[in-house]
């Protein structure tokens, strides 16, 4: 496995800058934005897409600081009721797939989206009961719109060689792993999850038995490393769906935490393991987005966990079972 980090808090610092001080903390590898809400910092998609000298520009940054790119990212919902705005997501997460194939990276990493609770509303609606009814009504519309579109993008990906990995995110139709094993099945192998455990741990979700869900059907194609700490003083009165603004971190029942300052070590240690017993060997990308620190110290610190935690070496032979 790699330690990996995704470059979106660096993004005041030039590339060779970000990859320089990422090298020289151990990360070996880099999920680069290239759209969307990660936006383009490090990368402009259109001219590596265009431009074979831009790509080359962007190996050899790479290869002198010892670096691949685990996955080129692009989060945006391309299901949005707005027809410019979800034309915009769609274009934007196509050519992150014809650009991963053209710089043989696995993977782009997204959201599925969200569409509107119905064909004359305007905004995205996350539906999370289904009563009363009309809510139910709504989520199978919505189902029937994602079953449309990501059958033709998954098509798209298959036809360039790369896996869509999506981050099982609140506020978009997927996010927990039914859901993404759901989308999964209406549509082909190319779609599968960027497992970010930071949104499961507050909806309540085991993060190792969803390992073990999602690895059965061989359907985790990234992995991002982020911790959540649940404040049980305030979710005990509020419950865990919190619009408390982020950095109103006192009141708020969950924060999005550093590596290792959610859970411990041993924690990490089990994800880790529990990935490799499904089979994934890939990055563990460092997203960073606790409040409480710096982008820089709280990628420090959690390179240091994941260094820890992660296996370098493929397993050996079982001596002691013969």
């Amino acid at each position: 496995m790699q330690v990996g980090v995704l470059t979106v808090p660096l993004g005041g610092e030039s590339r060779a800058a970000a990859f320089d001080y990422l090298a020289g903390i151990g990360v070996e590898t880099v999920e680069l934005g290239v759209g969307g809400f990660p936006g383009e910092d490090h990368t402009d998609r259109q001219a590596l897409l265009s431009d074979p000298d831009a790509r080359a520009s962007l190996r050899e940054d790479l290869a002198e600081h010892d670096l691949s790119i685990s996955a080129l990212a692009t989060h945006n919902n391309p299901l949005h009721p707005d027809d410019q705005r979800a034309e915009r997501a769609d274009t934007e997460l196509r050519e992150a797939i014809e650009l991963a194939a053209a710089l043989d990276v696995d993977a782009v990493t997204c959201f599925s989206g969200l569409p509107a609770g119905g064909p004359n509303d305007e905004v995205p609606n996350w539906v999370t009961a289904p009563w009363p009814t009309e809510h139910a009504e709504a989520l199978e519309y919505q189902w029937s719109v994602a079953e449309a579109y990501w059958s033709d993008l998954a098509e798209h990906a298959a036809a360039h060689g790369v896996d869509v990995a999506i981050e099982m995110h609140p506020n978009m139709l997927v996010y927990e792993p039914r859901g993404m094993l759901e989308l999964r099945e209406v549509t082909n192998e190319r779609i599968g999850a960027n497992f970010d455990p930071s949104h499961l741990y507050w909806q309540g979700i085991d993060v190792p038995a969803a390992i073990r869900l999602l690895g059965e059907a061989d359907a985790i194609h990234h992995v991002h490393a982020k911790d959540t700490a649940v404040y049980e003083s305030n979710a005990r009165e509020k419950g865990v769906l919190d619009t408390t603004d982020y950095t109103d971190e006192p009141n708020r029942s969950w924060l999005f935490r550093t590596v290792g300052y959610g859970h411990d070590e041993h924690h990490w240690k089990e994800v880790v393991s529990t990935l490799r017993m499904v089979g994934y060997d890939g990055a563990l990308s460092i997203e960073h987005e606790d409040s409480l620190t710096s982008s820089r110290e709280g990628l420090e610190k959690a390179v240091d966990v994941l260094s820890r935690a992660v296996f370098e070496t493929t397993p050996g032979d079982a001596y002691w079972a013969e």
